[in-house]
C-alpha cells in the first residue's frame, strides 16, 4: 500500500497548504482591502475549524463502513465552491458561509480520514506510515506560506486563493479518487491493542475514553497556543521579530525530529506511559519557554524542545485509538476524539491572546499553558483499560 502512503502524502501537503496554512498568510491583506476587522476574519476560519470537528464525527462512521475514497474525493470536490465563495466574497456573511462548506471540505481532506486510512490499510506497521505522514505533512507551511505570499505580492488574496483552489483541484480530486481505489480491508487483527472488537458506543461511554477525548482536547489547546502566541512571547523576552521568527522556524525543525523518534518511544513504552510522557514534555517546554528570560540561545532550544512535543503528540493522537482498542471502529471513534481537539484548536489562537492580555503579557500565559498540559497528562494517566480476565482466573 506505498501507493496509499505516497497519495496521502501529496494530497495531505496540498490541502493543509491551502485551507489552513494560506489564511494566516492572506488575513492582513484580506482586512485591508475589505475593511473587516482581522478578529472577525479569524472567526470566520475558526468557525469552519468548528464546523470540521462536528463533520467528521459522521464522516468517521462512513468511513469505517465504505474507506476513505469517497469521503476523501468529496472533501476535495466540495473545497471549490468553499473556496471560490471566500475568495469572491462581497459581504461578510457570504466569507462566513464560504468557510462554513470549506470546514465540511477539511473533515473530508485533513488529517482525520488520512489516519484512518493508514491505520487501516498499514495494519502493524501503521506507525511507520503515520510517521511519513507527518513528516511530509509538516512540510505544508513550508511550501505553502512562502508560495502564498509570492502570489499575494502580484496577484492580490482573491486571485491568489484562485490559484491555490486551481492547484489543489488539479492535485486532490484525481488522486483521491484514482489513488485510493481498491478493497477496503478489513481491520488487522490488533495484536498489541489493549482491548479489541468492543461495541464502540460502551467504548465511547467508557471512562478511559472519555479521559483520552479530555486530555488530547487539552493538549491540542496548549500545543496551537503555544504556536500561535510564542513569537509576541520572544519578542516580549527582547528579541527581533526576525529571530523570534527563526525560533519558529526551528521549532518546526524540533517538531520533524520529535516524530522522527514517536517509533523508538512507542517500542519502549506502554500506550499509558508514553501519553503522559509526551504531555510532560509539553508541559516542561511550555514552562521554559514562559520562565526562561533569556538568552536568545536558551529561548530557541526551548522552542525546539515545544515543537518536539508538538510533532510526537501529533502521532499520539493518531495511534490513541488503535493502541487501545484496535482499528474496526477507527473512524467512527477517532472521529469523536478529533472532535473536542478541533475546538480546542479552533480556540486557541483568541484565548490565547485573550488570557495574554488579561495577565499583562505571555510569560504568565505560558505558565498556565504549561500547567493546562500537566493536567492532560495527569488525564491521561487514567486511561489504561482493565485487563480482561482469563477463562478459570476467578476468585
Amino acid at each position: 500500500m506505498r501507493r496509499v502512503l505516497v497519495v496521502l502524502c501529496v494530497t495531505q501537503i496540498t490541502s493543509w497548504g491551502v485551507l489552513y496554512y494560506a489564511f494566516p498568510v492572506l488575513a492582513p491583506s484580506i482586512a485591508a482591502d475589505t475593511g473587516w476587522p482581522v478578529s472577525t476574519i479569524t472567526a470566520a476560519f475558526s468557525l469552519g475549524l468548528v464546523v470540521a470537528a462536528l463533520v467528521g464525527i459522521p464522516a468517521g462512521r462512513w468511513l469505517d463502513r465504505v474507506g476513505p475514497r469517497r469521503l476523501m474525493t468529496t472533501g476535495s470536490v466540495l473545497a471549490v465552491p468553499a473556496v471560490l465563495a471566500i475568495a469572491f466574497a462581497g459581504s461578510l456573511p457570504m466569507f462566513f458561509a464560504g468557510w462554513v462548506v470549506a470546514g465540511v471540505a477539511m473533515a473530508g481532506v485533513l488529517y482525520p480520514p488520512a489516519f484512518a486510512a493508514l491505520t487501516r490499510w498499514w495494519g502493524p506497521r501503521r506507525v511507520t506510515a503515520l510517521t511519513a505522514l507527518t513528516l511530509l505533512a509538516g512540510l505544508s507551511s513550508t511550501i505553502f506560506a512562502p508560495l502564498t505570499a509570492t502570489l499575494l505580492a502580484h496577484l492580490g488574496w482573491r486571485h491568489t486563493y484562485l490559484v491555490l483552489l486551481a492547484v489543489l483541484a488539479a492535485i486532490t480530486i484525481p488522486a483521491h479518487l484514482f489513488g485510493l481505489r481498491g478493497r477496503w480491508p478489513e481491520p488487522e487483527p490488533a495484536r498489541h491493542a489493549e482491548h479489541v472488537d468492543h461495541d464502540p458506543e460502551a467504548i465511547a461511554r467508557s471512562r478511559p475514553f472519555v479521559l483520552l477525548v479530555i486530555a488530547l482536547g487539552l493538549g491540542a489547546f496548549t500545543a496551537f497556543a503555544v504556536v500561535v502566541n510564542q513569537v509576541p512571547l520572544l519578542i516580549e523576552r527582547g528579541l527581533s521579530t526576525s529571530t523570534a521568527a527563526w525560533a519558529l522556524g526551528l521549532g518546526g525543525l524540533g517538531q520533524v525530529l520529535g516524530r522522527l523518534g514517536y517509533g523508538r518511544l512507542a517500542a519502549a513504552t506502554s500506550v499509558r506511559t508514553r501519553g503522559v510522557v509526551i504531555l510532560a514534555l509539553s508541559a516542561a517546554a511550555t514552562a521554559l519557554l514562559g520562565l526562561l528570560p533569556g538568552p536568545a540561545v536558551l529561548l530557541v532550544a526551548a522552542a525546539m524542545l515545544a515543537g518536539a512535543a508538538r510533532g510526537v503528540f501529533t502521532l499520539l493522537q493518531a495511534t490513541a485509538i488503535s493502541d487501545r482498542w484496535g482499528a474496526t471502529h477507527y473512524g467512527r471513534l477517532n472521529g469523536l476524539l478529533s472532535a473536542p481537539a478541533m475546538f480546542a484548536t479552533a480556540l486557541a489562537p483568541w484565548a490565547g491572546a485573550a488570557l495574554a492580555s488579561a495577565f499583562g503579557g505571555y510569560p504568565m500565559l505560558f505558565c498556565l499553558l504549561a500547567a493546562v498540559a500537566v493536567v492532560a497528562a495527569a488525564l491521561i494517566a487514567g486511561t489504561a483499560l482493565p485487563q480482561p480476565r482469563r477463562a478459570g482466573s476467578g476468585r
